[in-house]
């Protein structure tokens, strides 16, 4: 009796995954699970999101940092993870009208409030190290907004930062608010934040909220980028972190995000439609 070759096992293929990742975005069809294989740790999550960005056809005006669970962070050997904003994905506040945020039916989709960086001049690009004093220097604004945290995997955080990794750090956009006055100078009246949807309040914080401040999160981004051959560059902008918490947020049902008194951000989250449609 001839005994039957033993399946080799699959290969992890980044470039596969972020095909099939950047194809459900493009598509905006929600995916039953990961497609293919998960990634072995944060290394080949970022394997994938760089094949994903090449895919993307729009360029990386910026970047998303979020905080890795702390019970995460030792097996992940990493404390923050990242992810790219595309320059068709950026908006800016309008006080008169709600931005629309496009949600992939059955997907993943999330407000979250955020302190943003612009950047002011080019980082270098051979500097792997920065403190959050160093960083600092390289901003030219602080604004306020909104993270639009969104997938095709409606288990994405579940699934956990190495996912979050491969699929764009869960990014699916970013609203821009006001500049934040005098902010250097006086970062102890940097404004608090608070998240509404549909009329509730479902969370509140200030840079206080993210570890080590704002500023931690920018270093972090700095040195990261530089790592992977992506130094950041004047008039980028950098993210900070869920300052209010993540707010799941489905199409139909609105949000309101607030920052002391500066004018508020409206957005309403709608059905996405494919890329393809959105061009016509």
């Amino acid at each position: 009796m001839t005994v039957p070759a033993a399946t080799p096992a699959t290969a992890f293929d980044p470039a596969q995954v972020a095909r099939q990742l950047v194809g459900a975005r493009r598509a905006a069809r929600a995916l039953p699970g990961f497609p293919g294989d998960l990634p072995a740790g944060m290394a080949e999550g970022y394997r994938v999101q760089e094949a994903a960005i090449e895919l993307w056809p729009e360029p990386v005006v910026g970047w998303k940092v979020g905080r890795i669970p702390p019970e995460l962070q030792a097996e992940l050997a990493a404390e923050r993870v990242m992810g790219p904003v595309f320059a068709g994905h950026v908006w800016t506040a309008d006080p008169a009208t709600p931005t629309p945020l496009p949600v992939i039916p059955g997907g993943f989709a999330a407000v979250e409030a955020e302190y943003i960086y612009r950047m002011g001049r080019d980082a270098p690009a051979d500097k792997l190290e920065w403190t959050p004093e160093e960083a600092l220097d390289y901003v030219g604004d602080l604004l306020v907004g909104v993270e639009f945290a969104g997938s095709p995997l409606a288990t994405i955080n579940v699934l956990g930062p190495r996912v979050v990794a491969s699929d764009f750090g869960n990014n699916a956009g970013l609203i821009l608010g006001r500049v934040v006055p005098h902010w250097r100078a006086r970062p102890d009246e940097i404004p608090p934040c608070h998240a509404w949807v549909e009329g509730k309040l479902v969370g509140e914080g200030s840079p206080a909220s993210i570890p080590g401040g704002p500023p931690a999160s920018l270093a972090f981004l700095m040195a990261a980028c530089a790592a992977r051959g992506r130094p950041l560059k004047a008039g980028q902008l950098v993210t900070t972190g869920a300052a209010s918490g993540i707010h799941d947020i489905e199409a139909g049902q609105a949000a309101r995000i607030t920052f002391g008194d500066l004018e508020e951000i409206r957005c309403v989250a709608v059905p996405a439609r494919p890329v393809e449609a959105r061009e016509e």
